[in-house]
């Protein structure tokens, strides 16, 4: 017989996917309200409210016997220092960057993201490189090329966010946790160093808590609820949706930052940096169309139909 598989839950795994990057799209706007902090104090507030926000909602939930369980083992223990290390690495880039006035370079690395973790499959491990992931790949590394030369200098932001984001990711997938309790166990392995320099700075006087207005407190405090809650989007929509698709939704937040930087934030895109930017889109539409998964979901249907055997 024939049953219908309703897409109504296809849809909420899309719009769960499109919260979280939008979320972390927006990001940039966040950080400005806390330009008069510099980025490392930032980054350990982030940490410490992170660990707080997230450890409290898996207490609410029952999650801490996945905590405990997960720091009994060995191997996924030392995943978890590294991936703890490698997020902190990309939080503090993002943070530096956005609240230098290098919003754009930032999303730059968000852009060739995808094709870094194509990369290091490769030379990790041993991946074979289809010719049309060759082309993407070439063709975002001289986008990458022309601004370098353009300006002289390595766009070392760009490349940190997008080295630390992509090992980040393939240590994530050694760690046998789901992302919440993953992301709570990469905050208390590093909270001891965060909290450690914000109890140094308030000591000498000259840390945050004591010399911002409490707006900016608040704000402060409330990283930990906007580093959480898109993770929580992310992690309730890749349950229902294809990797595929979710793959094709994380281009949606650093084309809101790119629009930030140049509208909002009115930062320069001269000629050349929009020149950079058209060879790494094009080697992403290549690598996107190249993932007959997405071209599948593009043209399925709202409805499926299971031939279930009698």
């Amino acid at each position: 017989m024939i049953v219908k598989k309703a897409a109504g839950h296809d849809s909420m795994g899309i719009l769960y996917g499109i919260c979280a990057y939008t979320a972390w799209g927006i990001l940039p706007l966040y950080w400005k309200l806390l330009d008069i902090i510099p980025a490392l104090e930032i980054l350990a507030h982030r940490i410490l409210w992170s660990f707080i926000f997230i450890s409290s909602m898996l207490l609410i939930t029952g999650g801490w016997p996945r905590m405990i369980t997960a720091l009994t083992n060995k191997k996924n223990l030392l995943f978890i220092f590294l991936s703890g290390f490698l997020i902190s690495l990309n939080w503090f880039t993002y943070i530096f960057a956005v609240n230098s006035n290098h919003v754009i370079e930032a999303s730059m690395g968000y852009y060739i993201s995808p094709l870094v973790v194509v990369l290091l499959g490769v030379t990790i491990f041993k991946e074979k490189l289809t010719s049309w992931q060759c082309i993407a790949i070439t063709l975002a590394a001289i986008g990458v090329l022309i601004i370098t030369v353009q300006y002289g200098k390595i766009p070392w932001i760009s490349l940190a966010l997008a080295f630390s984001f992509a090992l980040y990711g393939l240590t994530k997938k050694l760690i046998m946790v789901d992302s919440i309790t993953t992301l709570a166990l990469e905050t208390l392995i590093v909270m001891p160093i965060a909290l450690i320099y914000i109890i140094s700075k308030e000591a000498r006087g000259i840390g945050a808590l004591g010399t911002v207005p409490l707006l900016t407190i608040i704000i402060l405090m409330g990283s930990g609820i906007v580093t959480a809650s898109p993770l929580v989007w992310f992690a309730r929509g890749i349950q229902s949706i294809r990797l595929s698709m979710m793959g094709f939704l994380q281009y949606i937040a650093p084309s809101i930052s790119l629009f930030l930087g140049i509208f909002v934030f009115k930062e320069h895109f001269s000629l050349s940096h929009f020149i950079s930017f058209s060879f790494i889109w094009a080697g992403l539409i290549i690598f996107t169309l190249s993932n007959f998964g997405v071209l599948v979901e593009f043209k399925s249907k709202k409805t499926k139909e299971i031939e279930i055997p009698p």
